[in-house]
């Protein structure tokens, strides 16, 4: 396996199977350069780089707290200003509702652009890089950077 094609460690990631190939390249190609980058790196970088994934926003909660902002804005604007307004709320619903039932919504076209990831994409660099830290034998013993990371990746498929 190449170590920036995750297509096969990600499946069944409705977002990702509406994303346009291009942009899950690269965002593909971002995880395979940041595993690329800590294999070099002594376990206080490993740790300090999955500490940040953990408080890494997923695309889920991008459009959680962007419909919450829009709605309570359409909201108060509908009560305020002009009825019209709640014609934002009712927008935003029908978004929800259609990346519940599909897993796609305007919305995440442009976070996908913008480089915002889906848990999954995250969790596999978080993996990768607790293979490369050593928390998993098969995957400590290797004596080169380049080869560590080829092997966290790896080893990143059981996820």
């Amino acid at each position: 396996m190449a170590i920036n094609n995750y297509s096969e460690l990600i499946r069944g990631d409705r977002v990702r199977a509406n994303t346009p190939p291009e942009i899950n390249q690269a965002i593909d190609a971002e995880i395979a350069a940041a595993v690329r980058f800590y294999a070099s790196k002594n376990d206080y970088e490993i740790n300090k780089r999955i500490k940040e994934l953990d408080l890494e926003w997923d695309i889920e909660r991008y459009l959680e707290a962007n419909a919450a902002i829009l709605t309570s804005i359409g909201a108060a604007l509908g009560l305020k200003k002009s009825r019209n307004w709640f014609i934002l709320p009712l927008i935003v619903s029908i978004f929800l509702l259609q990346h519940a039932v599909q897993g796609w919504c305007p919305p995440v076209s442009v976070f996908r652009r913008l480089g915002i990831r889906t848990r999954k994409e995250i969790e596999v660099e978080k993996y990768a890089l607790k293979a490369l830290r050593g928390d998993f034998d098969d995957v400590s013993y290797q004596d080169t950077d380049i080869n560590r990371a080829k092997e966290a990746v790896i080893e990143s498929r059981s996820i």
